[in-house]
């Protein structure tokens, strides 16, 4: 079973993921995603190659595990956790630890081994991110569990293995640090000023313009004043919002078409580059918090985090944010499909 061990310094958790064990030799080169063949799991008809469905999409009648689906999640084949045992937190000296409980599940976007996200239908596209919130509603039920983080890794540098369009799941038995972070920021803003730090850098990007990629009615896509990284941005709600899983379909829908639009534009620009995506909302077991803001984190892998930026958590950005900006908002939409239909 996976352990998770505590960090008595920082708080840090880490996942020593004993199923996974490598030998030195493995982390020696990188290893290309799979490419298109018959040995990709996540293709339709491979269902024998990856565990049963948790959920899936499909047309009316079709029987469980059977092709015909143009979305399905499935349990991680070498999951970081497991989900299976309970807790058992307990102290190692003055370490702490518990069993690696949680579950790990694989949300494949598509039949499609070489569809990129953007080129969805856009109720496809909507009900890839329906299919979050409803796995978050599903796991919240499990008393274990108090946090979910939902994430994408594209292409070899950002960590993909398969080059199958998927995200992932994670439900973990903790809050990140990193969450915990943004969430004290929050607290400390409204103490100060009694207002939502996110819904105020909303209120300023929308009048400041100039890191604007794209919006809508509902959502704002931006370049972080801040960026950590080349290309970085956000999509954030325009108005108050702490739980992702508390988004209704219409919201949803406008949120996979700004998806679709900003990594579109990622694409023209920059060339099909790798990247991780992240969505940060609230722990499950809290109430609507009035100084945290759910959002999509996008980041394209373009540069390598080395010593300094590891030793003193500072990031050297080559790329101002309002040039990035002006770069994805300007970039060329023509290449994208509009099929009629979902898969």
């Amino acid at each position: 079973m996976p352990e998770l061990r505590k960090d008595p310094i920082i708080g840090r958790w880490v996942i020593i993921a004993t199923e996974r064990a490598a030998r030195p030799m493995d982390f020696a080169k990188e290893k290309d995603p799979v490419a298109l063949n018959n040995n990709c799991p996540f293709c339709e008809g491979q269902k024998k190659k990856t565990p049963p469905e948790i959920l899936a999409y499909h047309p009316p009648g079709r029987a469980k595990d059977s092709p015909d689906w143009w979305i399905s999640v499935v349990s991680n084949k070498f999951p970081a956790l497991g989900v299976e045992g309970d807790l058992d937190r307990r102290g190692d000296g003055i370490y702490d630890r518990m069993n690696g409980v949680g579950a790990h599940e694989v949300i494949i976007e598509c039949p499609d081994h070489d569809k990129k996200y953007f080129e969805l239908a856009p109720i496809h596209a909507g009900d890839m991110l329906w299919s979050f919130r409803e796995r978050i509603l599903d796991l919240k039920k499990d008393p274990r569990m108090e946090y979910i983080l939902i994430f994408k890794n594209h292409g070899k540098a950002a960590g993909a293995s398969l080059a199958h369009p998927h995200a992932q799941l994670i439900a973990l038995p903790m809050v990140p640090a990193h969450v915990k972070q943004e969430i004290s920021g929050g607290r400390q803003y409204i103490d100060f000023k009694e207002r939502c730090i996110f819904c105020d850098i909303v209120s300023q990007e929308l009048s400041a313009k100039s890191r604007i990629v794209d919006e809508n009615e509902d959502f704002l896509c931006f370049a972080p004043y801040a960026s950590r990284f080349p290309f970085e941005t956000w999509i954030i709600p325009k108005h108050h919002q702490s739980h992702f899983e508390t988004t209704e379909r219409p919201q949803i829908d406008r949120m996979a078409s700004l998806l679709q639009s900003t990594l579109s534009r990622m694409d023209s620009v920059l060339g099909n580059p790798p990247f991780n995506y992240i969505l940060h909302s609230a722990p499950l077991k809290e109430p609507p918090m009035a100084h945290f803001h759910w959002h999509l984190e996008i980041i394209p892998k373009l540069t390598h985090v080395a010593g300094f930026e590891w030793g003193s958590g500072f990031y050297i950005n080559p790329m101002p944010p309002e040039q990035a900006a002006k770069y994805l908002r300007e970039a060329n939409l023509s290449s994208i499909k509009e099929p009629a239909h979902a898969n």
